[in-house]
């Protein structure tokens, strides 16, 4: 089975500025775009433990804390670093062209 990756439009890189969380929604896909040290990474919106929109939490050198029960996930695989959570968030390769976000589903 071959799966086939299509790279969307998310937005420009002026609406992710360095320290912000921003969350969109393609289709079905819920992605969170987080600007850490002028570095961008999209992880999935949603946090796997009880269905909170992550861009509504708080982005630190750690990752991105949940609002609800404030679980860490790590940016770079979506391992959560603390408890409650336990399931990873998936992660999404990212490029920038023109000044415009892109990610890779």
């Amino acid at each position: 089975m071959i799966f086939l990756s299509k790279w969307i439009k998310a937005c420009s890189l002026e609406q992710v500025k360095e320290g912000q969380l921003f969350g969109f929604v393609s289709d079905d896909n819920k992605i969170l775009l987080a600007n850490l040290k002028g570095k961008i990474h999209a992880t999935d919106l949603i946090c796997t433990h009880a269905d909170a929109d992550l861009s509504t939490g708080f982005l630190s050198e750690e990752g991105v804390r949940c609002p609800l029960h404030l679980s860490v996930f790590n940016l770079d695989d979506g391992k959560p670093q603390n408890l409650p959570a336990e399931i990873p968030l998936k992660t999404y390769n990212v490029k920038i062209d023109d000044d415009e976000i892109y990610v890779e589903l």
